[in-house]
């Protein structure tokens, strides 16, 4: 017979959450002894098996579209002009959203803005290369990811800075105290609708070479994406592929500021990219944990999970298991690549969408960098993000290289 959650008597993480480094050892710590721990808003899994386990069963919801619940946002205008997105939608639904989508986010359609994005890069480098230092998360990675959208999208350079301010805007969903901010996300939602309105009128009459022109023809057996779901794949884009590029890029740099033979190794052997993407996210990934609800009684490993219990899934700590990688402890750009991949982009129906768009843009950026900034050390402390941000990164990163490349 399953024992009731309630029944259990759990683990807690005691050590500081402001500090990431203790954070992740002591959830693996502890996951060493324990399959299931004590969290902010209910249990933790932190083992590769049992967070791919839960990913993968389709009666494990996501909780993206329960940020307002778990965060106490009661605001009833709000609430009501929250669309279903495919960011949190479930079953028939997902299903639908993710077949008449999934084409336009293709491995061969990132690939086509490769180009583009070795052109940002490089103008981002040249602005600080003959300082020989920079702010890397101010100078580099805050203005990486928004002219590759807006050119995915097929808006206008001029549009860059509207862009970044709804993006910024938006992502405050993801805040735990964004029941402070709902003002400030509920005005760039707006706006961004209306400009996402008025660019789809305009590519319906005028198709382009970008992503709104193959949503709006993205069609199978007569079905198509309403004006309304075009608007939320144009928000889902803007959510999903800024602050997550931005901060892994970050994530990525700084751990190769502590590793700086492997910083020279990838400006020689700029073919170790993709090597390199994947050993970064997996030993430091932006998206540290998710989060999931049960929408249905749920019983795994001999533990009875009522309806609605949310559970969180810690992903750095499952990208760290010693059971899963050959050595979780030691980052290495060389190593062959593992059996098991890295979780930061997920598992299961909810996989990241965009994930060969990421892929490709920190693929192009990081053998750049790494060519450009040679010598690569940091200036000083890096600031992380707080705790409040769903996605974690550095606020500041101050960096010193050898100027002039």
């Amino acid at each position: 017979m399953a024992t009731a959650l309630q029944d259990l008597t759990l683990a807690d993480v005691a050590v500081d959450f402001g500090d990431n480094a203790a954070r992740v050892d002591e959830f693996i710590r502890l996951g060493r002894e324990f399959w299931l721990v004590g969290g902010m808003f209910g249990p933790v899994v932190t083992r590769y098996e049992d967070v791919t386990a839960i990913l993968r069963d389709k009666r494990w919801h996501s909780a993206s579209g329960k940020l307002a619940e778990l965060f106490g946002v009661t605001d009833p205008e709000f609430i009501a002009n929250q669309q279903v997105s495919i960011l949190s939608a479930e079953g028939d639904v997902h299903t639908r959203l993710r077949r008449l989508v999934s084409p336009a986010f293709s491995p061969r359609n990132a690939d086509a803005l490769r180009p583009f994005m070795r052109d940002v890069v490089n103008g981002l480098v040249d602005s600080v290369a003959a300082a020989g230092k920079a702010d890397f998360a101010v100078d580099i990675c805050e203005s990486y990811p928004i002219p590759i959208i807006c050119e995915l999208l097929g808006a206008p350079a001029s549009d860059r800075d509207l862009f970044s301010r709804w993006a910024n805007d938006i992502l405050e969903v993801f805040s735990m105290d964004m029941a402070t901010k709902i003002g400030t996300i509920m005005k760039a939602q707006n706006e961004l609708g209306d400009y996402t309105n008025a660019m789809i009128e305009e590519r319906r009459s005028k198709p382009a070479d970008d992503l709104l022109t193959l949503l709006i023809a993205a069609e199978e057996a007569g079905d198509k994406l309403s004006n309304d779901e075009l608007v939320m794949m144009v928000n889902a884009v803007i959510v999903a592929g800024t602050d997550t590029t931005r901060n892994q890029l970050g994530c990525a740099v700084a751990l190769f500021a502590q590793h700086p033979q492997q910083w020279a190794l990838l400006a020689e052997r700029p073919e170790l990219a993709p090597r390199a993407v994947e050993e970064s996210m997996r030993y430091f990934g932006a998206v540290r944990e998710t989060a999931r609800f049960a929408s249905v009684d749920i019983e795994y490993r001999d533990v009875l999970f009522p309806q609605g219990t949310f559970i969180g899934l810690f992903l750095e700590a499952a990208n760290r298991d010693e059971t899963m990688f050959p050595a979780p402890g030691v980052f290495d750009i060389t190593a062959p690549a593992p059996k098991s991949p890295q979780l930061t982009f997920g598992s299961g129906i909810h996989y990241c969408l965009g994930a060969s768009l990421a892929r490709a843009e920190l693929q192009e950026a990081l053998p750049i960098l790494a060519r450009r900034m040679p010598n690569l050390q940091l200036d000083g402390p890096t600031v992380w993000k707080p705790e409040t941000v769903g996605i974690f990164g550095p606020e500041r990163l101050p960096v010193t290289f050898d100027p002039g490349h």
